[in-house]
């Protein structure tokens, strides 16, 4: 069973996202926050697997609630998804720097929220392949290419291709597929760039792939 927490000061928001949750066999919803301190009092005291945490809320925002919880080795089990409206796409970069594991619209929250949480919780994907290719974009408009740091000089061939479709918001089986590797090769290569990047999960590798002008493959 998957626990999972709802942070966001909207009653019919948190509603709606508990519905779909509660629907889930595999799911359940341990609790909810209406503000930022609420919300890192839930994860604290949850035992979470996932929360589901809105950018703008009274008090703590929840880009601070998200580094407060990735600053915490308590917490290092739980996986935050970030949820906020399309025109904040500012918040976007900052959020995966923090360390977010994933990253909802909320138009699309009712199509792609279970999902996320899913893929957060078994640490396959980013986000699905339709929000990514958004938030990319977005990437592109805020954040300029850098030459390559000296990081990513370090990737082999191989290690870049496969970073770049990370950034797609493919699972490790789905990369396997599209280059005829095993998901086992493409783990091992995924496994390689995050610790030669530094980075602490898929999102970051996103952010590494953009600012270093990798380029991302067509999806």
């Amino acid at each position: 069973m998957i626990r999972v927490g709802i942070a966001d000061d909207e009653a019919l928001a948190r509603m709606a996202m508990r519905v779909l949750v509660e629907r889930e066999p595999d799911l359940c919803c341990v609790g909810e926050a209406a503000n930022g301190s609420t919300a890192l009092e839930l994860a604290r005291a949850g035992r979470l697997d996932v929360l589901l945490l809105d950018v703008r809320m009274p008090g703590l925002s929840g880009l601070d609630v998200l580094r407060a919880v990735r600053s915490d080795t308590a917490l290092d089990a739980t996986e935050v998804v970030v949820i906020t409206t399309f025109e904040l796409d500012e918040y976007i970069v900052e959020a995966l720097q923090a360390g977010a594991g994933g990253f909802l619209v909320k138009e699309q929250v009712p199509a792609e929220l279970v999902d996320a949480i899913r893929a957060v919780h078994a640490g396959h994907a980013l986000l699905s392949p339709s929000v990514t290719r958004r938030v990319v974009e977005i990437f592109g408009r805020h954040v300029a290419p850098a030459s390559h740091p000296v990081a990513v000089a370090t990737l082999t061939d191989r290690e870049r291709e496969i970073v770049s479709w990370v950034a797609t918001g493919r699972s490790n089986d789905e990369i396997a597929q599209e280059l005829f590797l095993s998901p086992a090769t493409v783990r091992t290569h995924v496994g390689r760039a995050l610790v030669k990047l530094g980075a602490r999960d898929r999102s970051q590798l996103v952010v590494f792939a953009v600012r270093a002008g990798l380029g991302v493959p067509p999806t």
